[in-house]
């Protein structure tokens, strides 16, 4: 009876932690806070670098994962003339825009999406 008991827990263990592993596999790690789908990727249209006058680099504290990654992106190109590109390995994100931006509005985007700009540079100074 009681090795009954303790292969019913040692099954029970199992099926939990094959579920958790399938869930980090389908939507990454929780280190975004949630489990949830990543969110769906914003498009630019524009994609030709001569339309872009204005460049900049912002330094992201907290991306870790491409979830991450991803919603700084979408928080940037969801700005009107704005396409970013995110470097996951250097925690940075190149921006380029149409028009001229401002640390402040940069950095309002990014902590829209939860994140934190530690750095500023613009490439045209």
């Amino acid at each position: 009876m009681g090795t009954t008991v303790i292969i019913l827990i040692l099954i029970v263990i199992i099926v939990l932690a094959l579920g958790s592993i399938k869930k980090r596999l389908k939507y990454g790690s929780s280190c975004c806070g949630t489990h949830d789908a990543p969110p769906a990727k914003i498009r630019v249209r524009d994609k030709n670098p001569k339309h872009y006058p204005h460049t900049y680099t912002l330094s992201v504290d907290g991306m870790h994962c491409a979830n991450c990654a991803r919603r700084v992106k979408n928080a940037l190109n969801a700005k009107e003339g704005v396409w970013a590109v995110v470097s996951l390995e250097k925690k940075s994100v190149l921006v380029r825009s149409k028009n001229p931006l401002d640390e402040a509005e940069l950095s309002r985007a990014v902590a829209s999406a939860g994140y934190t700009v530690i750095e500023f540079s613009d490439l045209e100074e």
